[in-house]
């Protein structure tokens, strides 16, 4: 078996779709999971002019675009490293797709025909969270549950991450956060709406629903003592901060920002700005920011 150190000195190498919400509304959230993957040695390697995943409207308006779409991004993925997602909706589209390339020959011929190479039977698509079965972050700090300072966290994985049924048979991610940030000294706060929806593209359509439904579930938390909300969805991000009718709301963060300070990242001033609600009074009287 190799020793602590060596595992360390392996770097881990992945392609990366980011996808257009962490490229622009989220984009606070791609800032720090590349300065988190950068800590815990971890390469990724951003797919060279990649596409919309289809995943806003595409996927239910026009069906041949909603196809070819996801299978262009996979036509980019590399042979030989794992293609990594960050946001659920984007995994949804892309490993929908490849699944059904893969157990249709007929789709499979069309695929190659279209991108003029080989589909990649091998090739493994993952969420971000896959990466907690690959790498221990206590190899990469000093006492670990220290880091968080008993923060109170309500976690908030929205409905994309309960995966649609072609889907069902594919890793479930419920309890990573948990687990994660409460190594890291974090308080979980149980709130019950863990998985609710937040109401995703409603938000244009239908803002006064999802106001609603994002009303009703920053109040739960803070009913419930968290201090703060932390998402794994970039969208989710937004609906949180964007649709609260609450005067006086917690602040979001994304699960990233929370690793990326517990590893001793000093980018903040590049992601908190792009926050709606401010988190630095919080993270400040925690302790967690010292400027």
């Amino acid at each position: 078996m190799k020793d602590k150190n060596i595992l360390r000195a392996e770097k881990l190498k992945f392609s990366f779709f980011p996808g257009c919400s962490l490229k622009a509304s989220g984009h606070e959230n791609t800032l720090s999971l590349l300065k988190f993957c950068e800590r815990v040695n971890i390469e990724l390697k951003e797919l060279e002019d990649w596409n919309c995943c289809g995943s806003s409207s595409a996927h239910s308006i026009d069906h041949t675009v909603a196809k070819y779409l996801p299978m262009r991004n996979i036509s980019l993925a590399p042979k030989g490293n794992p293609l990594l997602i960050a946001c659920p909706s984007c995994l949804i589209r892309l490993k929908s797709m490849y699944l059904k390339i893969k157990g249709d020959e007929k789709l499979k011929q069309e695929y190659e025909a279209v991108w003029e190479k080989p589909f990649d039977e091998d090739l493994e698509i993952i969420h971000f969270f896959e990466l907690f079965n690959k790498i221990r972050l206590e190899d990469y700090m000093p006492h670990p549950e220290e880091k968080l300072k008993k923060i109170k966290v309500a976690l908030y994985y929205g409905c994309m991450l309960s995966m649609p049924p072609d889907l069902r048979f594919e890793n479930n991610y419920s309890g990573i956060m948990e687990k994660t940030l409460s190594k890291l000294g974090a308080d979980i706060i149980p709130f019950g709406y863990e998985h609710m929806c937040c109401g995703t593209y409603l938000s244009v359509a239908k803002p006064q629903l999802s106001q609603k439904v994002v009303t009703q579930i920053v109040s739960k938390a803070m009913e419930a003592g968290a201090e703060c909300l932390v998402t794994a969805c970039s969208m989710c991000h937004l609906n949180l901060e964007i649709r609260c009718a609450l005067e006086n709301p917690i602040p979001v963060l994304h699960f990233s920002e929370l690793l990326s300070m517990a590893l001793g990242a000093e980018d903040q001033k590049k992601w908190f700005p792009r926050h709606i609600v401010d988190p630095v009074p919080l993270l400040k009287k925690r302790g967690l920011l010292t400027a």
